[in-house]
């Protein structure tokens, strides 16, 4: 089975207003439910506070891989790691990626996130369903923090 994720919307917004909404650390939290502790920067671990109800005990840590303007952002993280025992770091990290394209009435934006594979088996489909779900409901929040209908 091929565990990845792929989420694909076009948002009737430019490029520019897509792009700002992903990687400005507080545009990013508000539509994303969590509580930046500051910008994301290449290579550096992004720490805060997730606002999401239900779990807002859940800390937020990604390291940010890439930022190509309007092109490309993307970080690394532990899936689904809900559980405030257990110690995910020895995990091998997931690798979200949002692509970004200009189409005729907005931005195609792509949103992968790979390997699962790697995740222990006993709880890999677990964080495949979780997050799956996850970046579905996250796909309509930066819809309607992007392109809000009147």
């Amino acid at each position: 089975m091929n565990y990845q994720i792929e989420k694909r919307i076009e948002l009737k917004a430019p490029v520019s207003r897509v792009w700002r909404a992903l990687t400005d650390y507080r545009e990013f939290g508000q539509w994303f439910r969590v509580k930046l502790d500051g910008p994301f920067v290449p290579g550096q671990v992004s720490r805060g506070q997730i606002t999401y109800p239900g779990y807002e005990h859940l800390k937020w840590e990604a390291v940010v891989q890439k930022m190509e303007p309007e092109r490309l952002f993307s970080f690394t993280w532990h899936p689904y790691s809900v559980d405030p025992t257990i110690d995910y770091s020895k995990e091998t990290p997931t690798l979200v990626e949002f692509r970004l394209e200009k189409t005729a009435s907005g931005t195609l934006l792509l949103l992968t996130e790979s390997g699962f594979d790697k995740i222990p088996s006993d709880r890999r489909l677990e964080a495949f369903r979780g997050n799956d779900g996850g970046w579905t409901e996250q796909m309509k929040n930066i819809e309607n923090h992007v392109a809000p209908t009147s």
